[in-house]
């Protein structure tokens, strides 16, 4: 169990007719980060938001962002990822041939770099980069679309990536997105994760500031 649980907000959720709005409740909250997916319609099946959007948000965020690229050769944008301000660059084991090279040019451009493992990818094929990323995102459901449902055996991955970092004096968080909500996020805390990204969960929420309390009060 983690004793500093982070929480990202993601901001595929948000209500993009109110975008400036919705990022200022969440600089106004406990969240420690902005978790943003750049999506191509390639690697996974829908668009999201290209940088003159993302430039947009990165004025806005007081948070650190947390950029996750579900496109192929995301090595190709790490100048402007690295340009947005970004804390942690996240791409998919899937989409990189050569994962190593890509991780090595994230940390040289001066950010942190994090790996993707769809839910389909074992936990085991990150056994000799893991001791390299400074944190593994976890899918908890198919990529590229929000509101989805948490696929339970995430838990199983959690805690096996648990023991992995252990084995490899890793040094490397652990992340989870999809279908994250207080029910979900307890059970994820337990099993070992450092960041929860919810989506659903944080905007759609009444209050959202008070949401990202009680997920952020889950390791209590």
């Amino acid at each position: 169990m983690t004793n500093d649980l982070k929480i990202s907000p993601s901001l595929l959720s948000a209500d993009f007719g109110n975008l400036k709005g919705d990022i200022e409740k969440v600089n106004r909250s406990e969240a420690d980060w902005l978790h943003i997916d750049i999506m191509d319609g390639v690697f996974v099946p829908n668009i999201s938001f290209g940088f003159p959007v993302l430039k947009y948000v990165a004025e806005l965020s007081e948070k650190p962002l947390d950029v996750h690229l579900m496109i192929v050769q995301p090595e190709k944008f790490i100048r402007e990822v690295k340009e947005l301000g970004t804390l942690m660059m996240n791409v998919h084991y899937e989409a990189c041939t050569h994962l190593h090279r890509v991780v090595q040019q994230i940390k040289d451009a001066g950010m942190q770099a994090g790996v993707t493992l769809n839910p389909a990818t074992p936990v085991s094929l990150l056994t000799d980069i893991v001791a390299d990323v400074d944190m593994v995102l976890l899918m908890s459901v198919n990529p590229g679309f929000g509101g989805q449902k948490f696929i339970p055996n995430t838990l199983d991955k959690v805690r096996e990536l648990r023991e992995l970092i252990a084995r490899k004096n890793s040094k490397a968080l652990i992340e989870v997105d999809g279908g994250v909500n207080l029910e979900t996020g307890a059970a994820l805390v337990e099993a070992g994760v450092d960041v929860l990204v919810a989506g659903n969960a944080v905007f759609k929420a009444p209050d959202m500031a008070g949401m990202i309390h009680q997920l952020k009060s889950l390791n209590k």
